[in-house]
């Protein structure tokens, strides 16, 4: 026998809430409703480990779609509901909050709590027109249930003749929304909301009819088989797990089939329960930070990707499974924010990477090298985002030296100097560095040559991390790139020669570059460009924000060891300006790409010169 009832708090009002701020994303329906049919079979499964329920094996969720029928299906054989249940479960609980729920979480945009007033199963409404509940509960001569409603403020319970213990969720699908009636869409949003839920699911599973047609002779028969993987890999003990084991979940879980550097087995009970594996993975492109997929999830079930305030944002680089049960499967990003136990997990996940990188540089020296060039940048990331991850690994961080080999950033960092040395003048520990092997070849050559050492710094990451190190490390470090003090580093000895430097500034006048004149260790070489460090990380800091490249600081050392240079003083004029134009060209050209002014003036210099030489 059916009866009608009317809710009792007017859901006129409280749809609207429902589907304006329960969820940001309306397919998130789906796994709430798996979700409940997840925790129906789990709480039969405790009441039949003491004996108040009876035993099965057969535990499933089947989930079917019917286009024709319009209808989306999620059924389990979990625990079940009597009529009672229902009304109290159904009818009741999730509307008895809904004048709290307005109140408090309206204001907040919706970033409310909601799991905490029974809701999950009424954001089906976001995609249906109406919906039927079929159940039975496992209590020894309980009658199957029937429930209907449309979300409006009546529904109808009655009878129903289901025979066997469980609950079928039967969604009338809107037709706007006729997207979920497709198995494919289903197919996806089970693999990203319930590829882990411990309990098979299947997805419009064949009849055994069927099966029995498709099955052949001297072959395994045909089976149905599930879309998730009840028992993922993170759940074992890490010593239970082979290294196959490990790179197949990671080509599984993120589709990429390059394989993992390395990776990382969180698993602890207290104080605080939390499971999971972070991999490394191996960079695409050096000089770009990639955001990677770190998953989390509550008790198997998905709750979002980079999760910044459980996962720390330097470790959404990396790609991983974090399972924590004591993280609420539905709750505000503010209670995140604020919640110490959540901030205890993430320090504790950020200690646990910090902790497999120095093992690694302290165990395998070899491989924790060859893995530097996919890692430095996430590492470096991490250090400028977190002290305390720096302060773990700063001891492990290496740079490249000019004869490919990594060193570690201790070995370069001089001693502190005193405050009555600075008053002196005496400077930190000057540390040259190359960006670019190509563009500043000819200075590493000299820098060669003159017996000095230099570290690359190629990545995009590098310049603000070197700015980091020389803010923690003031009194210890300044980095100067290899072009920014050429006089100092590669001079023989101070060799000041004014007719030389008239000679240029005569030349040159009007170019907006200064002119100083040394004698280097390389004669080889007539003249170099020196441009501040200082200036020329302004010019490139304006750059990065659009605000164009400002001013540099450029200086020509005119190089008096060079012969062509001293042959310069006994030439005529005009030979002079030629001679002078064409040697700050050459030394401009090492420093970076000429314009197409400097290019064009460079061309014919040059043919003119050729045109002189061989006349003579």
């Amino acid at each position: 026998m059916e009866r009608q009832g009317n809710i009792r708090i007017s859901s006129e009002n409280m749809m609207p809430i429902i589907k304006k701020w329960l969820y940001s994303e309306k397919d998130i329906f789906l796994r709430e409703i798996v979700a409940n049919a997840s925790d129906a079979i789990t709480k039969v499964i405790k009441l039949s480990q003491i004996g108040e329920a009876p035993q099965s094996e057969d535990y499933k969720i089947t989930v079917t779609t019917d286009e024709k029928a319009g209808t989306l299906t999620v059924e389990d054989n979990g625990i079940g509901m009597t009529e009672e249940e229902v009304e109290k479960y159904i009818t009741q609980i999730a509307f008895s909050g809904a004048a709290d729920f307005v109140e408090k979480y309206e204001k907040a945009g919706g970033e409310g709590i909601i799991g905490h007033f029974g809701l999950g199963f009424y954001s089906a409404y976001m995609v249906s027109d109406s919906i039927e509940i079929f159940t039975k509960s496992y209590k020894e001569g309980s009658k199957g249930v029937r429930w209907e409603s449309d979300g409006n403020s009546t529904y109808t319970v009655g009878d129903c003749d289901k025979q066997d213990r469980g609950t079928r969720i039967v969604m009338h699908i809107a037709k706007e929304e006729k997207e979920f009636l497709k198995e494919g869409t289903i197919r996806q949003l089970l693999h990203k909301y319930c590829a882990f839920m411990p309990y098979e699911i299947y997805l419009n599973p064949k009849s055994e009819a069927q099966l029995k047609k498709e099955s052949k002779k001297d072959e395994e028969p045909a089976k149905n088989y599930p879309v998730n993987t009840p028992k993922p890999l993170y759940l074992k003990q890490p010593k239970d797990c082979t290294e196959e084991e490990y790179k197949a979940f990671y080509r599984e879980t993120f589709s990429d089939y390059n394989e993992p550097l390395f990776w990382i087995h969180l698993n602890m009970e207290y104080p605080f329960r939390l499971k999971g594996i972070l991999y490394f993975p191996k960079v695409k492109k050096q000089v770009e930070l990639e955001r990677g997929q770190v998953k989390l999830y509550c008790n198997q079930v998905f709750i979002a990707d980079n999760i910044k305030e459980v996962i720390p944002e330097f470790l959404q680089l990396l790609n991983g499974v974090i399972d924590c049960p004591d993280i609420p499967l539905n709750v505000s990003r503010s209670f995140l924010q604020n919640d110490k136990q959540v901030q205890k997990i993430s320090k504790h996940i950020t200690k646990k990477v910090a902790d497999k990188l120095v093992a690694l540089f302290r165990d395998d020296r070899e491989k924790f090298n060859n893995c530097w060039p996919d890692i430095a940048t996430f590492v470096k990331f991490g250090c400028i985002k977190d002290d305390d991850f720096y302060g773990k690994v700063s001891d492990i961080i290496v740079f490249k030296n000019l004869a490919g080999e990594y060193m570690p950033v201790s070995g370069y960092l001089g001693e502190e100097i005193t405050e009555e040395q600075a008053k002196e003048g005496k400077e930190p520990q000057a540390v040259y560095y190359v960006s670019d092997e190509s563009k500043q070849a000819q200075y590493i050559k000299m820098f060669k040559d003159a017996g000095l050492d230099a570290i690359l710094c190629d990545t995009y990451i590098d310049p603000h991390f070197i700015s980091y190190l020389e803010y923690k490390n003031p009194k210890r470090v300044r980095f100067l790139r290899i072009d920014a003090d050429v006089a100092n580093a590669l001079k023989e000895e101070s060799s000041e020669d004014g007719d030389l430097k008239k000679i240029f500034e005569t030349a040159l006048e009007g170019k907006n570059v200064t002119i100083k004149t040394e004698k280097l260790k390389d004669a080889s070489v007539p003249a170099v460009v020196n441009v501040s460090e200082f200036m020329r990380r302004m010019s490139e800091m304006n750059s990065f924000y659009m605000m164009g490249n400002g001013p540099q600081d450029v200086t020509l050392i005119v190089n008096t060891a060079n012969p062509a240079v001293q042959a310069l003083k006994d030439a005529q004029s005009e030979a002079q300006n030629t001679a002078a134009n064409q040697i700050y060209l050459l030394a401009l050209m090492n420093y970076k790409p000429l314009t197409s002014e400097e290019l064009t003036a460079f061309t014919a210099t040059s043919v003119a010169l050729l045109e002189k030489y061989l006349k003579k």
